[in-house]
């Protein structure tokens, strides 16, 4: 039997190696590629080379599931990070308790992203906008990982929605 054999795992509900099941909305389909775009331009900043966006993203649409995702706002998030990385890195160092070239990449782009949706586009209720940060690392990150993002994204809603906060 090979590896990705679909045979059914002790439960008899889910076959081993299965991915689960996830239906995405096309806006979470949308911060997905997102997320993923973000990624590498912080992978490659770390390794010293200046990411190209429109390379990246070029790579991000020649996946078949792209053209099922909100493509304004893949393109609002993943431009108006890159657009504005030292910005919202500037917002999100104070909330960090290390050194943000320490955050994995995925931690890092989620903060980034949920950074960017407080900050910016004030049209994303701070619930939503730390919701699907945190589900982003869930979904692509480590373990814990989005137990820490939500703790700084929480920090930083405090600060930069106070007065949705409070409205609630």
């Amino acid at each position: 039997m090979t590896k990705n054999s679909t045979t059914p795992s002790s439960t008899g509900n889910t076959p081993v190696n299965a991915a689960p099941k996830r239906s995405l909305t096309p806006r979470r389909r949308a911060r997905e590629y997102a997320l993923q775009g973000v990624y590498q331009s912080l992978v490659m900043r770390r390794a010293g080379s200046l990411p190209n966006a429109a390379t990246i993203a070029k790579q991000l649409a020649e996946d078949p599931g792209f053209r099922r995702c909100q493509l304004d706002l893949f393109q609002g998030i993943f431009s108006g990070v890159l657009e504005r990385t030292d910005e919202l890195e500037g917002l999100i160092t104070p909330a960090l308790d290390r050194p943000i070239n320490e955050l994995s990449p995925v931690e890092h782009a989620a903060l980034l992203i949920g950074t960017y949706e407080l900050a910016v586009d004030l049209a994303v209720p701070y619930k939503v906008a730390i919701n699907e940060a945190v589900e982003l690392a869930k979904t692509f990150g480590g373990t814990d990982g989005h137990k820490y993002v939500n703790g700084v994204l929480d920090l930083l809603a405090q600060k930069l929605r106070s007065t949705e906060i409070q409205a609630n």
